[in-house]
């Protein structure tokens, strides 16, 4: 049955008339609605809404506690257990089944929402539409149309109402979700004064009510709508878009007739929330008439996805002593619902802690935005004496903005208390003590602390340090890594003679900051005693190395240096030995009582065991302790230079052109050190003849030119050259130089080899004599 229902607020007819249209015009012909099919006959009850789909006209503000439609719902037991739900925050149903508005708004239609009645023996949802301020009921000279002049077309236009289903219906289907219609029967007044309201086939409500009682027809004086065509049979209904001809194919259908518009199966919002389709008629030779149209298909959402955490699990910190009302964290949970309507409209709460202790409730979270904060004191979140440092909590995500029967989806929350270092550490002894062997290195006492913090954390590191006692820095302390003791340890040998105990003050703290202040008093510090053993300790070289100077041509036997090694042992009498542990040239002896050293073969600067003018012998000496010590020193020997090499000429070989003069330059060398080296001179031999066929020209201090007096044939030669150094007394070497005449041309040089030198001297040296006698 389709009717609506105006406002008593709105512009229209006298008061009374409206009053006593609200008071006898039944729920449904107030309400444009669908109504429970095929009841069965007989007045069977079929358990739920009774009315589907409430359509009314309202405007103006929503004002507290006005009912705005009485709901027909049943569930053929008394209605007893029955919640309703209803997906707009702003509506309600009270207990007299009327939809109320709960409070003051500003705005008054067009809203649509649904209404989810649950209990043990009905399940069901209705929706309710409320319109705009539509002229309802106007003077029945503006709803009656004049007569058409003949031969005319009345002018059309289709009348597509919004449709709404429910998603997840249950059969049977197809289902009827509305009509698509031409303008047709109408609602309006009768003649002015007649005190009639006029329905489709005439007067529905008179001075005394209906007229007649529950048949809608009555006297003359009520008009009769402008019926279209499709009402004659001479239209036919189209419908077409996606859910209709195209994917998904099927869902909506129209009679081609009627423009009854239906749903063929279950829909589900979280796959598609709307549907736009298009309406049209053609006339019966398929000539469109109409449209197209559109039709709004809005699917009304049910609860049907219960909330997901996008995890199971979920892990937060919070810092130990934190004020009650710090944030942990946050945990959000999805619903798919349609998130305007509570079918998504979550609620947050805590199922379950474990452990439970020292507190039930050591934490809460806000139903709506899912934050996680303490709300145990700072005093008992103390990770040293909690349980446990890990709590467990069970989320629990509610929709229906946590109703009852609101479906619920679970997670995790593991919690860690983390810890700040709020705990000193301690020596486990005030005193600590160590023996070891004088000369020794290495660790010789761990030291051990306790401190309640987290080992993962530098709360719980600990630094040690040397406060006293340790004026030399003979002793360093680390922490080991694996246990948080302080290794003790000797870096420079200790001598037992010296000092045979030692006493050290340490402290000890952590890598972070204590809060509230840092470590003090005994609690971080502790004493270290650690007393030496006496060893018998090998004699000592001193000097060492012991430096002397000696000239190299010292007398085999000659003293060199006298060694002086002492024992440490002073409270021990011993006596010490020398000998020779490594003397690389041979030079050297030792005596193995009084340490004298004496040469046994000369000594020789040019050795090459001498760098750098010294020659290093190392020493050893040993004492008579039980067992024996020894202990090793060393002589350097800086070796004063005589003039004991002679020098030489470089290069031996030069290579000069046929036609040149200059045969090149000679430089002389000398193994000893100035000045029984240079200056040089470099000279022709003693051989006759030499003068008119050589000469030797001196450059510089170091060299000296060779030339060449006439031009010689290709051949080899050897000229004898005299070098003498500047040494007191000089030392002289006689040496050949041997030249290389070659045939030059261009960049090439053509030289004889050199078998034939020796050859080519004698002729030259027969020629020279040869001259001479012809003299």
């Amino acid at each position: 049955m389709t009717g609506w229902f105006r406002s008593p607020d709105q512009c229209g007819p006298e008061p009374s008339v409206i009053t006593q249209l609200m008071m006898n015009i039944p729920h449904h012909w107030m309400f444009h609605g669908q109504a429970q099919e095929d009841r069965g006959g007989g007045g069977a009850c079929i358990p739920g809404f009774q009315v589907k789909n409430y359509q009314l006209d309202y405007s103006g503000a929503f004002r507290k506690d006005r009912a705005l439609a009485q709901l027909a719902f049943d569930d053929c037991a008394g209605n007893e257990d029955v919640a309703f739900l209803v997906s707009h925050a702003d509506f309600a149903v009270d207990e007299n089944l009327r939809l109320v508005v709960r409070q003051d708004v500003p705005y008054g239609g067009p809203v649509t929402m649904a209404v989810h009645a649950a209990g043990s023996r009905a399940d069901d949802v209705a929706t309710v539409e409320v319109k705009g301020r539509p002229p309802l009921f106007t003077p029945t000279q503006d709803v009656l149309r004049p007569p058409q002049v003949p031969g005319s077309r009345a002018k059309r236009s289709l009348l597509v109402p919004p449709m709404m289903v429910t998603e997840n219906q249950r059969g049977p289907f197809p289902r009827v979700i509305g009509r698509v219609s031409a303008p047709g029967p109408v609602w309006g007044l009768g003649p002015k004064g007649s005190g009639l309201v006029c329905g489709p086939q005439g007067p529905i409500l008179g001075p005394q009510g209906l007229w007649p009682p529950g048949s809608g027809l009555g006297p003359p004086g009520c008009g009769l709508g402008v019926m279209s065509l499709e009402q004659q049979g001479k239209q036919t209904f189209h419908l077409t878009g996606p859910g209709a001809d195209q994917d998904p194919q099927g869902l909506f259908s129209i009679a081609a007739e009627t423009g009854v518009v239906s749903v063929s199966r279950s829909l589900d919002r979280e796959a598609s929330d709307s549907y736009q389709l298009e309406v049209s008629t053609s006339d019966l030779g398929g000539a469109r008439v109409e449209g197209p149209a559109v039709l709004l298909v809005t699917v009304i959402d049910q609860n049907d996805n219960r909330p997901i955490f996008s995890d199971r699990r979920y892990s937060g910190e919070v810092l130990e002593g934190s004020p009650t009302g710090t944030t942990v964290m946050t945990m959000t949970a999805h619903d798919a619902d349609d998130p305007l309507t509570d079918n998504a409209a979550l609620r947050y709460s805590i199922a379950r802690q474990s452990p439970d202790k020292p507190s039930a409730n050591m934490f809460y979270i806000d139903p709506e935005r899912g934050d996680i904060v303490t709300v145990i004191s700072p005093s008992l979140l103390d990770r040293e004496t909690l349980p446990t440092t890990t709590y467990q909590l069970e989320i629990v995500a509610k929709d229906l903005a946590g109703s009852e029967v609101g479906l619920t989806g679970t997670a995790t929350a593991t919690i860690t208390i983390t810890d700040h270092n709020d705990h000193a550490p301690e020596f486990t002894h005030p005193l600590f003590e160590a023996q070891l062997e004088e000369g020794s290195v290495g660790v010789v006492v761990n030291l051990t602390v306790d401190d309640r913090d987290d080992p993962a954390t530098g709360g719980w590191r600990a630094v040690y340090s040397i406060v006293s006692g340790d004026p030399r820095q003979s002793f360093s302390i680390s922490t080991n890594p694996d246990n948080n003791e302080g290794m003790l340890a000797v870096v420079k040998p200790l001598d037992y003679e010296a000092s045979a105990f030692h006493s050290l003050l340490v402290w000890v703290q952590n890598e972070e900051p204590l809060q509230g202040g840092g470590p003090s008093g005994s609690s971080s510090t502790a004493t270290v005693q650690v007393a030496l053993l006496d060893v018998n300790e090998g004699p000592r070289f001193s000097p060492d190395p012991l430096m002397v100077s000696r000239m190299e041509d010292l007398p085999v036997g000659s003293l060199v240096a006298s060694l002086t090694a002492t024992d440490p042992d002073l409270l021990q009498r011993q006596s010490i030995r020398y000998a020779v542990l490594r003397d690389p040239a041979g030079w050297l002896a030792v005596h193995p009582v009084r340490g004298t050293v004496n040469t046994t073969r000369a000594l020789d600067r040019e050795s090459p065991h001498v760098r750098n003018n010294q020659y290093t012998a190392v020493f050893i000496a040993t004492d008579n302790g039980s067992p024996p010590a020894t202990g090793t020193g060393s002589l350097v020997v800086h070796l004063g230079d005589v003039n004991d090499q002679a020098p030489s000429v470089f290069p031996a070989t030069v290579r000069v052109c046929e036609a040149a003069r200059e045969v090149g330059l000679v430089e002389g060398r000398d193994r000893d050190l100035d000045p029984n080296a240079g200056p040089f001179r470099i000279e022709l031999g003693a051989a006759a003849g030499l003068q008119d066929t050589w000469e030797v020209s001196r450059v510089n201090a170091t060299h000296s030119q060779i030339l060449m007096l006439q031009p010689l044939k290709s051949a080899n030669y050897r000229v004898p050259l005299l070098i003498t150094d500047s040494g007191d007394p000089p030392l002289s070497s006689s040496t050949e130089l041997r030249v290389q005449v070659c045939v030059c041309r261009k960049s090439r040089m053509i030289c004889s080899s050199a078998s034939s030198l020796r050859a080519r001297l004698l002729l030259l040296a027969a020629a020279t004599l040869l001259s001479w006698t012809g003299l």
